[in-house]
């Protein structure tokens, strides 16, 4: 299988990838989940693309001196690749209207190897009056939950 540039890999779990409705919406249902995994290379590539090129990120001395386990992906690597999961499931990427979350813990990223990112998604609520829906995510690492509170706001 291959990877898109966020990290995701094809073959979503859960639910068919049908645009959903949101008089079928059930608070607590699963939208799915996705495996992602990174490495170091996807790292560099994504400082290039952001711009981000701290060394905690590349620089297993650097990031061990500042008290981390060693490299970490970037927070926001992180975020976006979770959020996938719902445009995905939604069907559109401009249907998310709000994403939001708490960068609870780091994912070490090892070398050689890579991290493995395992999101979950569910229908918080919605509002049907609005056309809107909250999908709460569920993203851990090793277990470990590394966003928190991560929701996102869609339009139906």
């Amino acid at each position: 299988m291959t990877s898109d540039p966020a990290g995701t890999v094809p073959g979503l779990t859960g639910p068919a990838l049908a645009s959903p409705a949101l008089v079928d919406l059930v608070v607590g249902q699963s939208i799915g989940a996705r495996r992602l995994e990174v490495d170091r290379a996807r790292l560099v590539r994504y400082a290039g693309a952001s711009g981000d090129f701290n060394p905690i990120h590349w620089n297993d001395r650097f990031a061990t001196e500042v008290g981390l386990p060693g490299v970490i992906a970037q927070g926001m690597w992180t975020m976006g690749a979770a959020v996938n999961l719902v445009a995905d499931w939604v069907g559109d990427p401009g249907a998310v209207l709000d994403y939001q979350v708490r960068f609870t813990r780091p994912v070490p990223v090892p070398d050689p190897g890579v991290a493995v990112v395992e999101v979950v998604g569910t229908v918080g609520a919605f509002d049907a009056a609005a056309g809107t829906a909250r999908i709460d995510l569920t993203v851990t690492c090793e277990g470990i939950r590394v966003l928190g509170r991560a929701q996102a706001t869609i339009r139906l």
